[in-house]
C-alpha cells in the first residue's frame, strides 16, 4: 500500500462526476476549496468557475484547467428496460463494455453495467471487430421500459465507476485525471498565491473551464470574459514511456519527469521562455513537447480570444488517456503547481508578451 498523501481538494475533484455539460459536482468541489481564497469569484452561463486574485493587477493572467470529463448520455430505453447511450467526448469504443457505471439522476445515483453479446455467442468475424455504440447497452437490472424510466430519464449521464487508487508511491490511477488535475492545479495555484506575502504585479484569474472535451467551449467564453493579456492552459499530455509507443512519432515524455512545456504555433514564444525560466529558477524538472498546429486543449481557444492572447500550455504526463484507468504521477501535479506559482510571481507590470 502507498503512504503518499493525496491533497483532499484533488481527491474530491477526482471523485466528482462531471461529464461535459453536467459539471455540477466538480463545480461544488472547486467552490469549496477556491472561493475562500479569491478576491472575486463567479460562475457563468456555461458553468465555468472564475476565481480572481489581485483584481487591480497588471498584466491579467488567466490560468485554465477543464473540470469536465468523458461520459455517456442516455438516449433511448428499449421495451425490456435496457438503456442505450451516446458518448460524451472521445471514447475508445473497445473499452466501454463490461464496465460498472454510475448514472446521475434526479433521484440520486443509479448503478449499472455496460453489456454486449458474450464472446461465446459471437461468430469468428464478430469477435475480431470493435462493437458499435448501438451494439452496447447499460443494464440497470430493470424488468421493463416502465421500470427503467421510473429510475432514469433520457438525458441522464453516466460515468465509469472507477475511483482514485494509488498503485505505487505517488503513482495513481483514476478515471478522470483528464483533466481534474488541471482544474486542481489552477485552483491550488491561486490558493497558494493568496497565502504568500509577496506582492503580485499580475491580476491572476484561475478558471475551471467546462465542456473542453466537446470543443473547448467553456474556455472560449471564459477567455472573452476574463480578457487576459497572458494565459496558460493546464491539461494532461501523453506520457510516451510505455510499450508500443513510437517516440519517432510521438516524442519522448515520461511519468515522473515533471510538467511538459509545449512549443509550437499555439504557444507564444515569450510565454514559453517565461515558463522555462520559472522552472529553472524553482529547480523544477520539466519536459518538452512540440506541436505544429493548434493543440487539442483549451489553449487553442484562449489564444484566439478577442484580439489574441499570449498563451502557453503546460501538461501533466499521463498514460492511457481516455480510458477508465488513466495513470499519473502525482509528484508531477505538485511540481506543476509550484511552476505556476513561480511563473505568476515573475510577471511584470506592462509586459503582455507581444512579439
Amino acid at each position: 500500500m502507498s503512504n503518499y498523501s493525496v491533497p483532499p481538494f484533488l481527491s474530491e475533484l477526482l471523485h466528482a462526476r462531471s461529464p461535459s455539460g453536467y459539471e455540477a459536482e466538480a463545480q461544488a468541489v472547486y467552490d469549496k476549496y477556491v472561493k475562500g481564497s479569491a478576491d472575486e469569484y463567479s460562475g457563468d452561463a456555461l458553468g465555468n468557475r472564475i476565481a480572481t486574485l489581485n483584481p487591480k493587477g497588471d498584466p491579467v493572467l488567466m490560468l485554465a484547467g477543464h473540470m469536465d470529463e468523458l461520459g455517456l448520455i442516455i438516449t433511448y430505453v428499449n421495451k425490456d428496460g435496457y438503456l442505450y447511450f451516446d458518448t460524451i467526448g472521445g471514447h475508445d469504443l473497445s473499452v466501454i463494455s463490461g464496465r460498472r457505471v454510475i448514472i446521475q439522476t434526479a433521484n440520486g445515483p443509479v448503478k449499472g453495467v455496460t453489456g454486449k453479446r458474450a464472446i461465446h455467442l459471437m461468430d469468428e468475424e464478430d469477435r475480431k471487430r470493435v462493437p458499435k455504440k448501438h451494439e452496447i447497452w447499460i443494464d440497470i437490472g430493470a424488468s421493463s421500459k416502465k421500470d427503467a424510466l421510473a429510475r432514469v430519464s433520457i438525458g441522464d449521464v453516466a460515468t465509469y465507476d472507477h475511483e482514485l487508487e494509488l498503485i505505487n508511491g505517488s503513482i495513481g490511477t483514476a478515471r478522470a485525471f483528464d483533466n481534474k488535475v488541471g482544474a486542481y492545479i489552477v485552483g491550488e495555484t491561486l490558493v497558494r498565491l493568496a497565502k504568500e506575502k509577496k506582492k503580485l504585479a499580475a491580476k491572476v484569474v484561475s478558471v475551471a473551464t467546462s465542456q473542453e472535451e466537446i470543443g473547448t467551449r467553456g474556455a472560449t467564453t471564459a477567455a472573452y470574459l476574463v480578457n487576459p493579456h497572458i494565459a496558460v492552459a493546464i491539461d494532461v499530455g501523453h506520457a510516451t514511456d510505455h510499450p508500443d509507443c513510437d517516440n519517432r512519432r510521438f516524442g519522448e515524455t515520461k511519468l515522473g519527469g515533471g510538467p511538459i512545456l509545449c512549443r509550437g504555433a499555439n504557444i507564444n514564444p515569450k510565454v514559453y521562455q517565461k515558463l522555462l525560466a520559472a522552472a529553472k529558477k524553482a529547480k523544477i524538472p520539466y519536459q518538452l513537447e512540440a506541436d505544429p498546429r493548434p493543440t487539442g486543449t483549451d489553449a487553442r481557444a484562449i489564444q484566439m480570444g478577442r484580439g489574441g492572447v499570449a498563451t502557453g500550455l503546460v501538461s501533466i504526463p499521463l498514460r492511457y488517456m481516455h480510458t477508465p484507468s488513466e495513470v499519473v504521477d502525482l509528484e508531477d501535479v505538485e511540481r506543476c503547481v509550484k511552476l505556476l506559482v513561480e511563473f505568476a510571481k515573475s510577471l511584470e507590470k506592462g509586459d503582455y508578451a507581444h512579439w
